[in-house]
């Protein structure tokens, strides 16, 4: 008897042991997140991190990998796209839990140029000749294909009349932070990126914003995903507290909802 009794005190006890590290994954929300949102989120979550000691794995691309990869079956408990197009993409493919998002923030669209470059105060307008201010140089942004930044880009181009002349000037990015790297660093003349993220890198400069009349609304919206742990709606109410807007408009974005105490 003793003997069974002191086997099943030792299973509990291993039991245990090897429960702790999945009781400790329990204690974690992974968030997939847009790229711009980088600095701005990463200061979110340490504060939410202060107040509940849930810690976070954040992956940083452009909405349109990482809604795939949720796709595919990559483990998320959040995602926050750059527009709408990716989040309803994600819906449509079943792994987003659809009553639990909401769009939460706005942003704009600026152009940059290195920190040293002589271009500057540019009046961006119906008739703006973009391809003619940037030369024989290139203008860097997001794939306009998928990359949310680079079709606010292209809409907006295309609206002013400037798309045609500027495109064969692009160099596509993986996502607005790439674009912002090829710009910081002299490899683009120009680059058309979030305000956001211009404010967040020393090495650009803005030299002009688009109107936002346009392209379409900027607008991120925020959801759990269908597999997320338990904790993450907590999270979500979070990021519509006070003290998430006081952040996130610190960064420069735009709260678009009336926020919780």
């Amino acid at each position: 008897m003793f003997r069974i009794a002191g086997l099943f005190t030792a299973f509990v006890i291993l039991a245990g042991v090897s429960l702790s590290p999945a009781a400790a994954d329990d204690k974690t929300i992974t968030v997939f997140a847009a790229a711009s949102m980088k600095n701005a989120l990463d200061e979110v979550d340490a504060a939410y991190t202060a107040k509940t000691g849930v810690k976070f794995s954040v992956s940083y691309a452009a909405s349109s990998v990482l809604a795939k990869q949720i796709e595919q079956g990559a483990p998320a408990d959040v995602f926050v796209s750059a527009d709408t197009d990716w989040m309803d993409y994600a819906i449509s493919k079943k792994t987003i839990n659809e009553p639990t998002r909401v769009n939460l923030l706005g942003n704009s669209i600026v152009l940059i140029a290195p920190k040293d470059s002589k271009i500057d105060n540019v009046t961006i307008a119906q008739g703006f000749d973009l391809a003619k201010l940037v030369g024989d140089g290139k203008i860097a942004t997001g794939d306009v294909k998928s990359v949310p930044v680079g079709k606010y880009a292209k809409a907006a181009l295309e609206k002013l009349g400037a798309w045609t002349a500027a495109e064969p000037k692009f160099a596509m990015a993986e996502s607005v932070r790439a674009a912002l790297t090829l710009v910081a660093r002299g490899e683009a003349n120009l680059g058309i990126v979030y305000s956001t993220d211009a404010k967040v890198e020393p090495g650009v400069k803005i030299v002009g914003t688009f109107p936002e009349n346009s392209h379409p609304a900027i607008i991120y919206p925020v959801a759990a995903t269908t597999t997320a742990k338990g904790e993450t709606n907590d999270y979500l109410a979070f990021l519509r507290t006070s003290a998430a807007k006081t952040i996130l408009e610190k960064y420069g974005f735009k709260f678009l909802i009336s926020p919780t105490t």
